[in-house]
Order: structure tokens, then sequence, then C-alpha cells
């Protein structure tokens, strides 16, 4: 029977505990390979409730259920999900852990999916339970699969050969320097697992997981430089086979597991932060003997080589001048008082197509009008949709898939034609003080993200506000647009990466005033070595890579520095000598405008 509401999902759902003979179930946002975004096939949660965010769990009992969202989803969550079915959870003010420590009832036996949860996250969560006096059970089968009758089956797309002239290094290095590191670490094999590290290390690309490239697929690469590709058959062409040639054997993906169980008796590596609970389990259960090592392709994947961030260069290069006619557009369009906010999401999508080699979106454009900027991760839909009000702020986040880079760009704009509130100004010239602090930053090698952190939110903390979000998080080349290990946050996590040149970070420090409107400015930087005379050690800065102007109309200049202003005219200067020659017409002679130099205010 084909469930048509989240209440009749959700008594469903409960029905199949009980044939299951559980007591409850945890149901996150993820897939096999612990995937930032999914396909339409492992969207469970948004199925079974109704929430569009990129990062939840749920968690169901006989009695009650309970949502978990953190600071971005605060207030998504509410518009989405039905609160009288599930109540609202913050995280980190509390985790599933300890809610169904609280929660559960003694004796219970509370099931999970092992191959959508990651193996620390099951180990905290038992010995929750067992304080409780219950139980963490995997699951043979998915419960929320057995109720979803018309559930999308997985991608057949054919995987992609990523050219070398994109990725600047062959596929066989990189299996090399793996080899290398296994040699190092005394392994016999490492299981490669997350989507994005199968794509770099292998030099393909795919199209399984909307706004990243990626095709759904396992690797386990071992000591003599060998690897084993495990993707479904009718994904391979020709092409891909002769691009991996005779060290890669190809494999359908169904052989996987029997594959991890043929480990036995050897070392082998996984990495507890990307790999899922059940491979851990059935590499435990084989014989083989699990070492939990960080995935060795993810620093060298965020070191991009000259050729990438030549690459990177370009692909903002035609984005910004997208950018540009969107902006040009809107000022002209906007006041008109006939623009809505997924109009105005097409239409940024359309400029991207019209650049050149679009290959899709690198996220789903967030595109908030007054209030709905206050949502940080911020989904439009017919039921939101906003018009773009005269005398209102507009955020837009948005971002393309390139084969030569990815791209993210955050502008905040003032509807005119009046000028803005005073308290408008004042918020996003706080926020792009920030920006500049942090991108006019020079700091040590050695030095973490969160030791700048500070740099983007200290004019805001002067005026007794913050946002809830981290400053800069780590982006691909043409791959995930948010890219580990490097970030800028004052949430370190277990263990944090020290920055490095050629990782690339976003510098998106902002304001939200709940109800009200939202405000974010938003650039890609290239951490590059700093030449200093009389230096004594190495020193690192950041490359700007983002070149659109920032909205005018929205300054307070009373509160900038000389030193801000010198940035905010040398930015726009190079705005005007990279984008400029690519736009033409009126939206040049705009661009142009917005380019014009800041002056300070002479002393009489």
């Amino acid at each position: 029977m084909l469930m048509n509401t989240a209440e009749a999902r959700l008594d469903a759902l409960r029905k199949e505990l009980v044939r299951q003979n559980l007591d409850g179930f945890v149901i996150p946002i993820s897939d096999e390979h612990m995937s930032e975004y999914v396909g339409g096939y492992a969207q469970r949660l948004a199925w079974l409730t109704g929430f569009g965010g990129s990062a939840g769990t749920v968690a169901v009992l006989k009695d009650k259920a309970a949502i978990f969202v953190d600071g971005r989803y605060t207030l998504q969550v509410r518009d989405q999900v039905d609160g009288r079915l599930y109540a609202y959870e913050s995280v980190p003010q509390t985790t599933v852990a300890r809610w169904l420590g609280e929660q559960a009832p003694e004796g219970a036996r509370i099931g999970y999916d092992a191959w959508l949860h990651g193996k620390r996250w099951a180990e905290t969560a038992a010995k929750a339970l067992a304080a409780r006096g219950a139980s963490l059970v995997a699951v043979a089968a998915n419960p929320v699969d057995a109720i979803w009758s018309d559930r999308p089956a997985p991608s057949d797309a054919p995987a992609l050969v990523h050219p070398d002239a994109f990725t600047g290094q062959p596929g066989a290095a990189k299996r090399a320097a793996v080899s290398a590191w296994l040699a190092e670490q005394k392994l016999g094999a490492v299981v490669i697992s997350a989507l994005d590290s199968i794509a770099w290390l292998l030099n393909i690309r795919g199209s399984d997981i909307e706004r990243t490239p990626v095709a759904l697929s396992f690797v386990i690469v071992h000591a003599g430089g060998t690897a084993e590709l495990f993707i479904a058959p009718e994904k391979v062409t020709p092409g891909l086979r002769a691009h991996l040639g005779g060290e890669v054997t190809i494999r359908p993906r169904e052989e996987f597991v029997a594959a991890l169980q043929a480990l036995s008796g050897m070392r082998v590596a996984a990495d507890p932060e990307r790999a899922v609970a059940a491979i851990f389990e059935t590499l435990e259960q084989g014989g083989a003997e699990v070492v939990a090592l960080p995935d060795p392709t993810v620093l060298p994947k965020a070191l991009k080589n000259a050729v990438e961030q030549a690459g990177q260069r370009a692909a903002q290069a035609r984005d910004g001048a997208a950018m540009v006619r969107f902006l040009h557009w809107l000022a002209v369009t906007a006041p008109t008082g006939t623009v809505s906010e997924i109009a105005a999401a097409e239409q940024v999508h359309q400029f991207r197509r019209e650049a050149g080699d679009l290959r899709d979106l690198s996220f789903d454009t967030i595109s908030g009008a007054g209030p709905n900027g206050a949502i940080v991760h911020y989904r439009v839909s017919e039921e939101t949709c906003r018009t773009l009000e005269p005398g209102s702020v507009y955020l837009v986040d948005s971002g393309g898939q390139y084969p030569d880079g990815t791209t993210d760009i955050t502008r905040t704009v003032w509807i005119g034609p009046d000028e803005p509130p005073a308290e408008v100004s004042d918020r996003f010239t706080r926020v792009l003080k920030g920006h500049i602090a942090l991108d006019r930053a020079i700091f040590p090698k050695g030095a973490f993200g969160s030791q700048l952190d500070t740099l983007a939110r200290q004019f805001l903390w002067h005026a007794g506000i913050d946002y809830a979000h981290g400053t800069g998080h780590g982006v691909g080349s043409f791959l995930s647009v948010h890219e580990g290990p490097q970030r800028i946050s004052r949430n370190t996590g277990s263990a944090e990466q020290e920055l490095l040149p050629g990782m690339i970070l976003s510098n998106e420090p902002g304001y939200y005033k709940t109800g009200a409107f939202g405000i974010r400015i938003e650039n890609l930087l290239l951490v590059e070595e700093r030449q200093i005379v009389g230096a004594e050690g190495e020193f690192f800065g950041f490359e700007t890579l983002t070149h659109v102007p920032i909205e005018r109309r929205l300054l307070n200049t009373a509160i900038l520095e000389p030193g801000e202003i010198a940035w905010w005219n040398a930015y726009h200067a190079q705005v005007l000598e990279i984008v400029g020659p690519q736009v033409t017409g009126d939206a040049r002679a705009w661009l142009e405008e917005q380019c014009a130099p800041l002056f300070l205010p002479t002393a009489e």
C-alpha cells in the first residue's frame, strides 16, 4: 500500500518494527558511503518525515519519535516536519545516542542499518543503550525499505573518465602513492568507500548523486598497487575499462562483501570517519585484522596541484561572469516586485549554463528573500517561495560543477530603490569586515582553521551577535563542494587538520535575524605560501579565487578602516580585470559602476 502522509508512513514503520521484533529504529540521512548528499534511493528520512535538509537523523520508538538537526536547520525542520509526530532535538546540545539512552525502555531492541552508520556512532549508541538495559541491533533488512513501495532504484548512469588534463596526475601515480602508504603502515589492503575518494583515486566521475559528480562504487587497494573496483556492470563502458587498465579489476558491486570476507588473515585499513560500520563488521567477522586509519587519499585530494589550481581559476572566472550577469539582471528586474525566489534560482542556473561546460550545480541554490534568508540552509519550494520585495534583503548562495573546478559563492543584495535600514547596513558591514580580515590573514605553518575562525567573527562579537555555522569548508576539484579535512570553524572535532598550500576553503561569515533577514558573504580561497622578508619559518596566506562584486548599497563606510577600503578597491579592480572582458553592454556598464573605488571622506 502506498503511504501518502507522514503520519501514515510513521504508523507503517512502527508496524514493520513489530514484525521485525524491534522496539525502535534509527534513520539517518546517509548511504553506504556516508555521503553528504545521497541519491534518491537513499532518501529514507526525507520520504518518512518530509525533511529536505542534507543532515539529520530520526529515532523512532513505539510511543515517541524525534528528529535531530544542527543549528543550520532549526527553522527548516519546523516548517517541514510535523511537531505532533516528531520532537525537535538540537545537535550538539543533545545526541541520538544520549536521547536513546534516556528514552528507550529497559530491555528494548533498537534497530539500525549498519550500512548507513559509522562504527563510532554504533559503539556510542550501543553503550548508551546498554546503560539503560537495552540493546542496539543491526538489521538484516532496512524496515523503511520494506514499506517504501515506490522507492527509486540506484542510478545506472555510466561512470565517466576524468582526463589527466584536468587532474594533473594519472590514476596509476595515485595508486602507487597509496601502495607506498600501505607498505609504510605494514598493511595488506585498504578499503576506500567514500565516493569522492574513489573518484579522485581512479580519475573517474559520474552522475549518480545530484550535485556531486561521483559513481556509486567501492574500491579495495592492495599492497602491490593493484585495486578492485566494485561497481554495477551497467555503469562500465569500454572507455572506462581502457582508462583503468590491467591493474584495476572491475567486479560487480554485489561481490564487495565477499571480497571483504576474503581478506581473512590480512591487516586491512578502513577509515572510521568515512566507512560504515558494516564494513568493519564484515572484515572482523571474516578474520581480517582491521586497522582504523584515515583514508590515505583524503589529504592528497585536498592539496590541489598546479593543474587543478589553474582549472579552478578558469572555472571561477567563467562562474564569476555568470554571477555578474545574474546580479545585473537582478538589479534591473527585482525592484519591480515580480521576481520570486524560484525564478531567481532558475535564472542564476541559466546564466551558469550559458557560461559554458556546466555539468551540474554544486548544491541546490539557496535563494532566500527577507525572512527566508535567515534560514541558513534554506531550500526554496512552491510552499515557501517568497517574492523579492523592494526594500528587503535577498541572499543567494549558489555554485556550479565544471570539469575544471567546483564553485561556491554567496552574495547578499539589497532590493532597492529605498536606502537600507541602519541595522541591516551595520550587520552587513560587520560581516564584510570579518570576511576581509580572514581574506588578509597571514599565518604560520602548523596553524589550524580554528585559530583563524575568530578573525571572521570578531566584529560581530563586538556588537553582541554571532552566527551558528562554520566559517569555511574545503572544496573539491570537480568533486564535493564540502570537502575535508580542512575547515575554518571553532568546532574542531576529534582531530583537526593544519592548513597547507593547495587547499581550497570558503570564507563565509554571516548574520541571521530570525523572521527578518539573512546576510552572508562568501568567496573561495586558496592557501598559498607567503614570502616575508626576515620571516622565521614558513608562513601562508590566501589567494582569493572568487571574483564577483559585493553589494555596495549595504555598506556603512563609517565603520570601515582605511585598510578595509583599500582591500575593497583592490578586490573590485581585480574583479573588473578578470570578469570584465567576459561581459558586454549594460551588464558591463553595471559591473564598472559596482567596481568603482570607494574613497575615504577627506578631513576639512
